[in-house]
């Protein structure tokens, strides 16, 4: 007996980093804030460890993270200068962002964000890199208070979206958020590069 055919897509979920845009605050990132603003790196990994998921979570602004972070003691340099270097990190995949959004223009689909980011950082991400202009929803880490690899943010993200598991297609860079979201029913996979996602997604339906 043939198994049942998978039901036609209707909604995308994507991550941002690491799809859209690279990471907004990584390890690369603070290697280069430890080299620049010469701090300790052994204490600033361990200080970031400590407290980043908090940020992510949306339980403490940006300003008390980096209070944590790296004002825990006089510097000469300023919270906005260091608030400006970490803004700085994040740049555009163009390639990604444009067939994103000619798969939303061609076949009207929904899509929704589901990223682990810090309030302030993911404001600016989204704003600077215009991503409200083809993203319907954002189902943020900070802002709903749970964390991949939380199922619950995917199932917030079903219900904000209003659709069913088996017509979601999910984008994501990390194997083990593929994994909690294949294990709830949507169809997740993880994106390499732009070449190859672009030949998955034509695949399941959505050919540019």
């Amino acid at each position: 007996m043939k198994s049942a055919k998978p039901p036609k897509p209707t909604t995308l979920f994507t991550d941002i980093g690491g799809v859209l845009l690279t990471n907004g605050w990584d390890r690369e990132g603070r290697k280069k804030a430890i080299e620049k603003f010469k701090l300790d790196p052994e204490e600033t990994e361990e200080r970031h460890h400590l407290t980043f998921d908090t940020y992510e979570s949306g339980k403490i602004s940006l300003d008390e993270y980096l209070e944590r972070l790296v004002f825990y003691k006089k510097r000469n340099f300023t919270p906005a200068a260091f608030r400006k270097f970490m803004y700085a990190r994040s740049e555009a995949f163009p390639d990604m962002i444009d067939l994103i959004r000619g798969i939303k223009e061609k076949f009207r689909i929904k899509i929704a964000v589901v990223s682990n980011e810090g309030r302030e950082l993911n404001n600016y991400r989204i704003h600077q890199f215009r991503l409200g202009e083809f993203v319907d929803f954002f189902i943020s880490s900070s802002f709903v208070h749970f964390r991949k690899p939380d199922a619950d943010i995917f199932r917030v993200a079903l219900d904000i979206a209003q659709v069913e598991p088996e017509k979601v297609i999910y984008l994501e860079d990390r194997p083990l958020f593929v994994q909690v979201a294949n294990s709830l029913g949507i169809r997740g996979f993880q994106h390499v590069d732009y070449l190859s996602t672009k030949k998955k997604l034509a695949e399941l339906g959505w050919a540019l």
